[in-house]
């Protein structure tokens, strides 16, 4: 009778020590589902995405464009709270492809320098901008810092494709090749390197657009300029109530 006692409390001390060996299966509620959505709604800044083009004048130097944008840069850093600048430029003969990642509030300098540029007497060397597309709220980046590249393929007229296609078409196409090649260097470039310099239409040909595409969004009325997206910017929000609008109630609701 004894044996049998104490084999049962034997089994009952070891009944712990197996129901902690058994693999532990991570599960999530819907309670934690909102606590992780109530931290990203209060993250200090968030992330947003800009795709802009614009014209360059043809004897300005490329080095120029370059110290323009690093020099802004941090001078938005030093005077600005906000998220620092990753993205890429790329500098055609003629135009320029730009896709910045930061805050909004640093967007919005950036947009606002470009303005105050366009306002002097002396011709900015960065003409037509046009903001063709903007994400906001974006989960993270693309790109882990800032890279500048040359690009000096030569435009072949031949293969122009805004002849022979509509808008939407293009800006598909567009879309399309900018973030294949955002993933692309996202795998390939590593983090305190330059980038991919100046050989990229040698290394992935296939993933550069043509300078035709740039040049034909610069030209498109459809798209917004700076000075549109900072008026709706700081353009308030105005709410109508229906006692406004109701016919003919003489007093409110």
């Amino acid at each position: 009778m004894s044996l049998s006692v104490h084999t049962r409390k034997s089994t009952k001390k070891n009944f712990p020590l197996e129901s902690l060996l058994m693999p532990q299966v991570p599960r999530s509620n819907y309670l934690h589902f909102q606590e992780e959505k109530l931290r990203l709604q209060l993250k200090k800044f968030l992330l947003n995405r800009m795709f802009l083009v614009a014209k360059i004048s043809a004897n300005i130097e490329k080095k120029d464009i370059a110290e323009y944008y690093e020099e802004l840069f941090q001078s938005i850093l030093r005077h600005h709270l906000g998220e620092a600048v990753t993205g890429l430029l790329f500098i055609y003969p003629t135009s320029i492809l730009h896709i910045l990642e930061s805050s909004s509030s640093t967007l919005y300098q950036i947009l606002l320098d470009y303005l105050n540029h366009e306002k002097d007497e002396m011709e900015f060397f960065i003409q037509g901008m046009k903001i063709i597309v903007t994400s906001h709220n974006i989960p993270t980046r693309l790109f882990m810092q800032w890279h500048v590249s040359v690009i000096k393929v030569p435009v072949m007229y031949l293969d122009d494709v805004t002849q022979s296609q509509s808008l939407e078409e293009v800006i598909t196409e567009f879309l399309i090749q900018t973030h294949k090649l955002a993933l692309y260097l996202f795998k390939t470039v590593k983090v305190g390197t330059k980038g991919p310099g100046d050989n990229l239409h040698q290394v992935a040909p296939e993933l550069l657009l043509p300078e035709q595409i740039i040049k034909y969004l610069c030209n498109s009325a459809e798209f917004m300029d700076p000075k549109t997206f900072i008026n709706m910017y700081n353009k308030p929000i105005h709410v109508t109530l229906d006692s406004e609008v109701v016919w003919p109630a003489t007093f409110r609701f």
